[in-house]
């Protein structure tokens, strides 16, 4: 069985096969390869009673500062309409806590409770384990050069992104 690598090569590759111009694309290959682990992703989050948002929101949550809503929805690119149902939902679960800001009543602080981070630390598990089958192919040392170029990439255009030390 030939590698996907050795198919590029091919001057016409086997039935079944995509096509070399596609397979030697990086812009492709990160594309479907994006794809597909954001639908692992989903369906994974899913199967333990989580969005990707509600993930997100731990996530950012869980750096340990309290962080107003609008400043959630800026760090997720996420609409401000969108993000109060997903703190509704996880104030109703016991997973955040949104307080009155005391010198601002249209502003709400919100923090992460102890169920929270319970919740965070399972949802960390369930995208590591995602995260370490896909990378599977790679030893550690490729893995951190992939890792380090993407975010070299994503930094260049997204200003969210901290830039490495």
């Amino acid at each position: 069985m030939s590698t996907p690598l050795e198919v590029a090569q091919l001057e016409t590759p086997p039935k079944g096969c995509l096509p070399r111009e596609l397979v030697s694309s990086t812009a492709f290959l990160l594309a479907k390869v994006g794809m597909t682990v954001k639908m692992r992703m989903l369906d994974e989050l899913e199967q333990v009673g989580c969005g990707i948002y509600e993930y997100g929101v731990l996530a950012v949550l869980g750096e340990g500062a309290q962080k107003t809503q609008s400043a959630i929805a800026d760090a997720l690119s996420v609409d401000r309409s969108q993000l109060v149902g997903v703190l509704d939902t996880h104030e109703g679960d016991g997973f955040v806590e949104r307080k009155r800001d005391p010198n601002d009543r249209h502003r709400h602080a919100v923090s992460v409770t102890a169920d929270g981070k319970r919740r965070l630390v399972k949802l960390r598990s369930v995208v590591r384990e995602i995260e370490r089958s896909f990378l599977e192919p790679l030893d550690e040392e490729t893995r951190s050069a992939l890792h380090e170029a993407l975010l070299r990439v994503a930094c260049s255009f997204d200003p969210r992104y901290p830039r490495p030390v």
